[in-house]
């Protein structure tokens, strides 16, 4: 089991490539907007910002998020750490249940281009 060091440091990892992307992938990231990652297996939330092409961990906290993010992403710290090692297809885990991905209509249209 993933813990909370490699989760965060998978999350730097995402935000990283996220910043390094080009073109299309690039674009969609640039969104201004609240995200929370629910790490389910640690009962952990981090709470943060997708802004300027970059994630930005603001806080890490027990339990469920304490509010609504604007993108909000829920997953096993293992599912996490395997999606941005390449190792696991983000489509096929959330077609299959394993990542759930929640955000508003206008959202998921421009961040389906980084899945």
């Amino acid at each position: 089991m993933a813990t909370i060091e490699e989760c965060r440091s998978a999350l730097d990892k995402l935000s990283d490539n996220l910043a390094g992307a080009d073109g299309d992938v690039r674009s969609a990231a640039a969104l201004d907007r609240s995200l929370t990652c629910r790490i389910t297996d640690l009962d952990v939330t981090f709470v943060g910002r997708l802004k300027g092409g970059r994630i930005e961990v603001l806080r890490t906290l027990p339990g469920p998020p304490p509010e609504k993010a604007q993108i909000r992403l829920t997953m096993t710290g293992d599912d996490l750490v395997a999606m941005v090692d390449g190792e696991l297809n983000f489509a096929k885990a959330w077609g299959a249940g394993r990542v759930k991905l929640e955000a508003g209509l206008w959202d998921l249209l421009r961040l389906r281009k980084l899945l």
